[in-house]
């Protein structure tokens, strides 16, 4: 038997009971996470000095470093090591994993997301100075720091679960949670168990909030047998729908591929058969640049000047520029790759001036841009005006 909350996201609980883990598929399905809250008398809490290690570091020295602490062999429990404490030593929490894995593959077996196992005695409430205790279930649970705490298997004698929880507790104050149905009782016994105990009523918020706070998580000492296996089978046919519009896709592609290919093709033969046509003793290697180079070379001869050329180039620039009001003052000029690059003086430059400039290139098919200050680059748009 096993009590239980499914608590919303807000922190309210939707449902809580008691019943076998068996009977609980329903709500271990349903929750995004499972914590199961170990007896404090199944968990061990052991501070130990240990080397300043981390990760599988830790882990693969956490054997030696509990050996001489515990009962039997070390490797037979899960271990897991808390944060570093301000003295140096590491709180280790060791459980059975005989005990412990398969709780946790039961919960995952009935579809549970992601499963946390948190001892039962880092739950309670803790007020600074001061020691805190649980009684139900046939347990004491005791609580003496962030780290620290106990849990001892009792019979059901409120009086002799009492006084041992106040020696436990030395001379500290003792906040005693005590199932509802039982605060009156413990509270007529509370001048027999002597001064410093404060009750109070055990409810399922302390626990709630004290499994969000704590760190000390044992699944993680469990391995692969803590983690939610995935299962492929529930997406054998997504998957193969995603794979056969996958593959459909690429047969598409290369099928539109293939088609462009055939078209470029024919239109590269074409151009070809244009060019042996018109220039039947040159051999074909770029009919576009050869046929543009031609058609050059035939202006050229003719008298006609190409817009690319250097001297059109220049020319329209110099007509632009006498076209100013004020004209700017050339400092160099150099001509490569049909873009003519001008150079002028920065104290000649106005941006009034520079702006019209490039209105008057614009309109004879020049685009000027200023890529550097006072460097102007020069290129035909390709367009003879």
């Amino acid at each position: 038997m096993c009590r239980f909350a499914q608590v919303l996201d807000d922190g309210a609980i939707a449902q809580q009971g008691e019943g076998p883990l068996r009977n609980l598929g329903d709500v271990v399905a349903a929750s995004r996470r499972v914590v199961l809250l170990l007896a404090g008398a199944d968990v061990t809490l052991l501070p130990v000095q240990a080397p300043p290690l981390s990760g599988a570091r830790l882990r693969a020295a956490l054997p030696s470093l509990v050996e001489e602490h515990i009962l039997g062999d070390p490797m037979d429990c899960v271990l897991v090591a808390g944060p570093a404490l301000p003295d140096g030593r590491r709180p280790v929490g060791v459980v059975h994993r005989n005990w412990l894995e398969p709780m946790v593959k039961a919960l995952l077996g009935m579809g549970a997301r992601s499963v946390s196992a948190v001892p039962s005695q880092l739950c309670l409430p803790l007020q600074p100075g001061s020691v805190s205790a649980a009684i139900g279930n046939n347990e004491l649970l005791l609580r003496q720091g962030q780290y620290e705490g106990l849990g001892l298997a009792l019979d059901g004698n409120p009086t002799l679960n009492l006084q041992t929880a106040r020696a436990l507790s030395g001379d500290a104050p003792l906040v005693l949670y005590v199932p509802q149905e039982q605060v009156g009782e413990y509270q007529a016994l509370l001048a027999e168990a002597g001064p410093g105990i404060t009750l109070e009523s055990e409810a399922w918020a302390h626990w709630i909030a004290g499994s969000t706070s704590s760190t000390l998580d044992l699944v993680p000492g469990l391995g692969t047998a803590g983690v939610a296996q995935r299962d492929w089978s529930r997406w054998r046919w997504p998957l193969r729908l995603a794979l056969a519009a996958i593959v459909v896709n690429i047969v598409g592609v290369n099928i539109e591929w293939l088609r462009l290919k055939r078209e470029a093709d024919a239109v590269r033969q074409e151009m070809t058969q244009a060019f042996r046509s018109a220039y039947p003793n040159q051999p074909v290697i770029d009919p576009v640049a050869q046929m543009r180079q031609n058609i050059a070379r035939a202006k050229a001869a003719s008298g006609q000047v190409s817009p690319e050329e250097f001297g059109w180039v220049a020319g329209a620039f110099g007509e632009a520029v006498r076209g100013l009001a004020r004209q700017p003052g050339i400092a160099s000029m150099e001509f490569r790759e049909r873009v003519l690059t001008v150079r002028v003086k920065p104290e000649t430059v106005d941006p009034a001036t520079t702006s019209q400039l490039r209105a008057v290139l614009g309109a004879r098919n020049l685009a000027m841009e200023e890529t550097a200050p006072a460097t102007w680059v020069i290129r035909s748009t390709g367009a003879t005006p």
